[in-house]
């Protein structure tokens, strides 16, 4: 057993995951460096499917912070580092479509597909395959 972030015991056996064990899980890259975390998770409604991992990026204390919508897919849980591993490094994320928290609120709207389509296609080199 670890220790989730809020310091309630976790049992890393388990299937499943509590959504609010994730967020605030730290990401790294293939190299061991952290570059954020998970803010939080886009959960398809119909299927309950989580389709994206909200990586929160950059900034200090909230101000120039940004948030990338991971695919999922992208996302392998390693014990070792206790989070996430993608393989994107530094540069990679820091060109990769993000939003302010206020734009997030469109991510799964009427121009769902318009998100979609810019997000599958930037990391669709690195491996994941689109949801629908």
């Amino acid at each position: 057993m670890n220790q989730a972030v809020s310091g309630t015991p976790v049992e890393t056996s388990h299937r499943l995951i509590l959504g609010s064990r994730v967020n605030g899980t730290p990401v790294f890259n293939k190299d061991g460096e952290r570059i954020g975390h998970v803010d939080d998770l886009s959960i398809e409604r119909g299927t309950g499917r989580v389709v994206y991992a909200i990586m929160s990026f950059g900034g200090f204390l909230g101000i120039g912070e940004k948030f990338h919508p991971l695919p999922w897919s992208l996302l392998d849980y390693d014990v070792e580092h206790d989070g996430y591993v993608v393989p994107l490094d530094r540069s990679a994320l820091e060109n990769a479509p993000h939003y302010g928290r206020d734009e997030l609120v469109e991510l799964g709207g009427a121009s769902i597909r318009h998100y979609d389509q810019r997000i599958f296609e930037y990391y669709g080199p690195y491996g994941p395959l689109p949801y629908w």
